[in-house]
């Protein structure tokens, strides 16, 4: 079983970088294996793909993203990091960790609101 656990949301004014952070834990799996990725969830808004991150490496994102955030992984600390970049408005939201090929696990959340 794999518990996710977010941090280090918060209030941020836009064009202002911020760094969001996620640690695996449990027992069963090996963290190195797992695909992992950010989604996030907007009031009234539709689930938004941010970023995610193959067990080699690889990494994908979401259109609203690119060229602003980067996701990495740290398989020896069980984590991965978000590093937001020119926050806009439009990326307030509810930002949450996710594991597995098939989004089996979600963490609880970290709110990211963004202001003028």
């Amino acid at each position: 079983q794999v518990q996710l656990m977010e941090s280090g949301g918060g209030l941020v004014q836009a064009g202002e970088s911020l760094n969001v952070s996620c640690t695996a834990s449990g027992s069963g799996f090996a963290f190195e294996s797992l695909h992992m990725a950010w989604y996030r969830l907007a009031p009234g808004k539709e689930r938004d793909f941010v970023a995610g991150i193959g067990s080699d490496g690889s990494t994908s994102y979401g259109d609203s993203v690119k060229g602003r955030f980067t996701v990495s992984r740290d398989s020896a600390k069980r984590m991965i990091h978000l590093r937001m970049n020119m926050l806009k408005l439009e990326d307030t939201a509810v930002y949450y960790c996710t594991a597995g090929p098939d989004i089996n696990y979600w963490g609880q959340g970290t709110q990211v609101t963004v202001i003028s």
